[in-house]
């Protein structure tokens, strides 16, 4: 390797950095407690007796917070102290979690609907926070690493925190006991984040924040999207493709048994299918970024996965839908972990907050637009026909991203002079960056 190449960080540097490895514990410790809670809300409505209305209801009432206050989120991430933030966050989020288990009854489920959107609410503002601040622990060579790892640990813990609630439920035949070991591991958390170094966590751009007002801030965030063909590409990208992709989930079950005739018992090993191939496409996400970039693994990863849901209309029994699971986790990972490292890395400290609010927001918007939509369209064109239609969704959304890298690689090109290689600094992806990020 010459000097004028790029020094990449692999999982293991990167967790030498104290700060970082903070962060990460902190982060696979809630996503245990996510995924019990999450389950837990769920099954308690089920066996409450409840209807399917208000199960819906359940679902939105924790994903409408996103798109209500995600750009408020980025805004305040990026005018107060990050690590503040997240303390205060983990703790209401305790608390929270906690009083669920006083309103556990069919009486009062509209007050555990209002506590669980209050809880995914105080939750947005934890994501900003976090996204920014890892930004200023990991050095831009070791983002991808960080990524990757924080995607697997996501899924993993995610999965392990269902699993635990499905245990606890068998066993004791009881819910309400899952929320408590939840509102324990927000506690874990904040004890793990109160050791992140207090030097860094205070946003770079705060006072000038301040000083212009929320909604100010809020049209510069938007303002530091429109400036940027690489930021645009991963936004507009990740969000149509969601548009597409959000249908399978409302659709799934349906397709499942309906279409294919398969047992809800299968419903355990096609899900550990798609997450097994996750898990190992993040052990290869460092290094394919060496490689390509991130930018290009984006594309990719979106294309991978619109062709992959188109397949899914074409899926006859158990073997292919098993087989067509397992592939698609092989784009989602390395598309999550790329796209946030764009995020993080296209931006200075000073916006990074609201960027990522905005990245968040809109793949939120689409994909409660598209969890909408998917009944409708099933009922008038089938669902083999949504799947098609959905996959052609995802293609359009990986052909624009696509395109709009291109154009910024071609800036980045022209702007740097004849020497540079183009693949050595895709898509201009950190450009932007300060000493801070």
């Amino acid at each position: 390797m010459t000097s004028d190449q790029p020094v990449t960080m692999g999982v293991r540097d990167v967790l030498r950095i104290p700060d970082f490895r903070r962060l990460w514990v902190a982060q696979s410790i809630s996503d245990i407690g996510d995924g019990m809670t999450l389950t837990a809300l769920l099954l308690l409505v089920t066996t409450l007796g409840a209807t399917t209305t208000t199960l819906a209801l359940m679902s939105i009432a924790i994903a409408i917070p996103t798109v209500i206050f995600g750009l408020v989120a980025g805004a305040v991430a990026d005018r107060y102290d990050r690590r503040r933030i997240m303390l205060a966050s983990d703790l209401l989020r305790a608390g929270l979690v906690a009083s669920f288990v006083l309103v556990a009854t069919l009486e009062r489920l509209p007050i555990l609907v209002v506590l669980a959107s209050l809880q995914a609410t105080v939750g947005v503002f934890f994501g900003p926070a976090r996204g920014a601040l890892v930004a200023r622990v990991v050095p831009r060579e070791g983002l991808l690493a960080a990524n990757s790892l924080s995607q697997i640990s996501r899924i993993a813990f995610g999965l392990i925190g269902t699993g635990v609630t499905g245990v606890v439920a068998g066993i004791t035949g009881l819910v309400w006991p899952v929320f408590l070991v939840d509102a324990a591991t927000f506690l874990v958390s904040v004890a793990i984040v109160w050791g992140v170094d207090r030097s860094i966590t205070k946003p770079t751009g705060a006072a000038h924040a301040a000083a212009i007002g929320m909604v100010a801030s809020l049209r510069d965030g938007l303002a530091v999207v429109g400036r940027s063909r690489a930021l645009q590409a991963t936004i507009f990208g990740a969000a149509v493709v969601m548009l597409g992709v959000g249908a399978i989930n409302t659709l799934f079950y349906p397709f499942m048994i309906r279409e294919l005739a398969v047992s809800p018992i299968w419903s355990g090993p096609v899900e550990a299918a798609q997450t097994a191939s996750m898990i190992l496409a993040g052990v290869l996400v460092a290094p394919l970024g060496r490689r390509l970039g991130a930018p290009r693994l984006v594309t990719f990863g979106l294309a991978g996965v619109a062709v992959v849901v188109a397949a899914l209309s074409q899926v006859q029994d158990l073997v292919g839908l098993l087989v067509v699971l397992f592939a698609v986790g092989w784009f989602i990972t390395p598309l999550q972990a790329a796209s946030a490292t764009i995020i993080q890395s296209a931006t200075d400290d000073s916006s990074r907050g609201r960027v990522i609010a905005t990245f968040q927001t809109a793949m939120s918007t689409t994909t409660i637009l598209s969890t909408a939509l998917a009944g409708i369209f099933a009922d008038q064109l089938g669902i083999r026909n949504v799947f098609l239609l959905g996959g052609a969704t995802a293609a359009v959304g990986a052909v624009v991203a696509g395109l709009l890298f291109w154009l910024d690689r071609r800036a980045s090109s022209a702007t740097a002079g004849p020497e540079s290689d183009p693949a050595e600094a895709p898509s201009g992806v950190g450009m932007a960056i300060t000493a801070d990020g």
